[in-house]
C-alpha cells in the first residue's frame, strides 16, 4: 500500500470515527452545571433579582391599603396667658381646644378601594413580569440545548479535520498527495472553524441571559438536559384554537392589569366627584377666663362653603381617564387576540415541518455517511464529493436541531401568549 494509500485510509478511518461518535470530545469548564428544566425553574423563582424586586411592590401597595383605612387624627390647641394690660391674673388664662376633622361622601372608602385597586395592579404586574421571564427562561433552556447539540457536531468535525491536516500536509511535503487536496480540508476546517465561532457566540451570550434569570456566577457554564422527543410530540390540533383565545382572554395578566386600570380610573370618578363635597371638622374648646365668665366650654363645627372650587377640573381628568383606559383596553384585547391567531399559525407550520422529518434520520445518515467513507477509500468517489456530502450531513444534523427547537419555542409562545401551561409540560 502506498503512502498516499494510507493516508487516505487513515482520514476515512478519522471520519468514520467522528460519525459514529467515538471521538474525543473537548473537555468541559470544571464549574459546568447539569440543570434539567423543573431545575431552572425553581432557581429561577427563588433567585431572580427582577422577581425579588417587583414582590416588593405588592408589599408596598399593600402597606398603602393600611395607611388609607387609618382615620385622620384629632388636632389640640392649648394656649396660656402671658401678659395682658390692666389685668392682674393674665397668666391664669387658659384655652384649650379639640378638633377632629369627619370626611364627607364616603371618601376613606373610597381610597381604601383605591389601595386595593392598586394592590392587584402591582400584583397583576409580577405576575406578567414571571410570565415573561418564564418564557425567556424556558425558550433559552431549549435554545441552548440544541445549539450544544449543533456545537458538538462542530467541534467533532473540527477535530478529525484538523488531524486530518496535519497528516495531509506531512504527505504533501513528501510529495505523496496533491496540493489542492490539501487546500481543500484547509479551507473546509477554516470554514467550520467560522461557523462555530459564530455558534459559539450565540451560546455564549444565550447562556449570559440564562444565568442572570437564575442567578448563576457569571463563570458558570450551564449544560441543559433534555431528553424531550418534539417529533413525537402530542399534535398542537388536540388543543381547539377557541380554547387558546379563551384562555388568553382570561389568564393574560396584562389584559387583567388593563381591565383593573378601568376599575381604578371609575373609582378615582367617584372618589374626586366625593372631593367636592366639603369636609367638616367639629370642634371642642374650653377657656378658663373668657369674657362670658370662669370655664367657659363650646362646641362648634367649621367646613369650606364650595361657591368656587368644587374640584372641576380634577372631575373632569378623571372622566377623560377613564376613557383613555377603556381605550387601551381594548388595544391590549386586540393585541391578545392577534398575539394567539399568529402565534397559532407559526406553530402549526412548525408542526408541519417537525412532523415531516423522519424519527430514524439521523441514525439512517450516518449509517450512509459510513458508506461514503468506503466509496471515497475504495476511489469510487472523489475527495471533493466526500466533502460535499460531509457538508451536507452537518448541515442537515444542524437543521434538524434548529427544527426541532423552533417547533418546541413556537409552543412556548403559545404558552406565553395564552398565560396558560397547555404544552411542554
Amino acid at each position: 500500500m502506498s503512502l498516499k494509500q494510507l493516508c487516505l485510509t487513515a482520514f476515512i478511518v478519522l471520519q468514520a470515527a467522528l460519525f459514529q461518535q467515538a471521538s474525543a470530545q473537548t473537555s468541559a469548564p470544571a464549574d459546568t452545571l447539569k440543570l434539567t428544566l423543573p431545575q431552572a425553574e425553581q432557581q429561577f423563582i427563588a433567585g431572580n433579582l427582577q422577581v425579588l424586586a417587583q414582590r416588593y411592590n405588592i408589599d408596598v401597595a399593600q402597606a398603602q391599603v393600611i395607611t388609607a383605612r387609618l382615620f385622620n387624627n384629632p388636632n389640640f390647641q392649648f394656649s396660656n396667658g402671658l401678659y395682658a394690660t390692666g389685668v392682674s391674673n393674665a397668666a391664669s388664662e387658659q384655652t384649650v381646644g379639640v378638633t377632629q376633622l369627619i370626611t364627607t361622601a364616603g371618601k376613606r372608602n373610597k381610597n381604601i378601594q383605591l389601595a386595593k385597586l392598586n394592590v392587584q395592579q402591582n400584583q397583576y404586574q409580577f405576575f406578567d413580569l414571571l410570565r415573561t421571564l418564564r418564557y425567556s427562561l424556558r425558550s433559552d433552556f431549549f435554545d441552548i440545548y440544541y445549539q450544544q447539540q449543533s456545537a458538538k457536531v462542530y467541534t467533532q468535525a473540527i477535530q478529525s479535520l484538523s488531524n486530518t491536516l496535519g497528516a495531509f500536509k506531512e504527505q504533501y511535503a513528501k510529495g505523496n498527495i496533491a496540493e489542492k487536496e490539501v487546500l481543500r480540508i484547509q479551507s473546509e476546517l477554516y470554514s467550520l472553524q467560522n461557523e462555530y465561532n459564530n455558534l459559539q457566540t450565540t451560546v455564549d451570550t444565550l447562556q449570559r441571559e440564562f444565568k442572570l434569570l437564575i442567578r448563576l456566577p457569571a463563570t458558570s457554564y450551564v449544560v441543559p438536559q433534555y431528553e424531550g422527543k418534539p417529533i413525537n410530540a402530542p399534535s398542537l390540533t388536540s388543543v381547539p384554537y377557541q380554547l387558546l383565545l379563551d384562555s388568553a382572554m382570561v389568564n393574560r395578566y396584562d389584559l387583567k392589569a388593563a381591565r383593573n386600570q378601568v376599575d381604578y380610573q371609575t373609582t378615582n370618578l367617584s372618589l374626586q366627584r366625593a372631593n367636592a363635597v366639603p369636609d367638616v371638622s367639629l370642634n371642642v374648646n374650653y377657656d378658663r377666663l373668657g369674657a362670658y365668665g370662669t370655664n367657659f366650654l363650646g362646641a362648634g363645627f367649621s367646613m369650606d362653603l364650595p361657591f368656587f372650587n368644587r374640584n372641576q377640573g380634577n372631575i373632569k381628568a378623571a372622566k377623560l381617564s377613564i376613557e383613555q383606559s377603556k381605550l387601551q383596553l381594548q388595544s391590549v384585547q386586540a393585541v391578545v387576540e392577534s398575539d394567539v391567531a399568529t402565534n397559532y399559525k407559526i406553530a402549526l407550520r412548525q408542526q408541519q415541518l417537525t412532523s415531516s422529518i423522519d424519527p430514524a434520520f439521523r441514525q439512517n445518515f450516518t449509517h450512509l455517511i459510513g458508506e461514503v467513507f468506503k466509496n471515497y477509500r475504495l476511489h469510487n468517489i472523489s475527495l471533493l464529493e466526500f466533502l460535499d456530502f460531509y457538508e451536507s450531513y452537518k448541515d442537515n444534523i444542524v437543521q434538524t436541531n434548529n427544527l426541532e427547537y423552533n417547533y418546541l419555542n413556537s409552543l412556548e409562545q403559545l404558552n406565553f401568549v395564552t398565560g396558560t401551561r397547555f404544552f411542554n409540560q
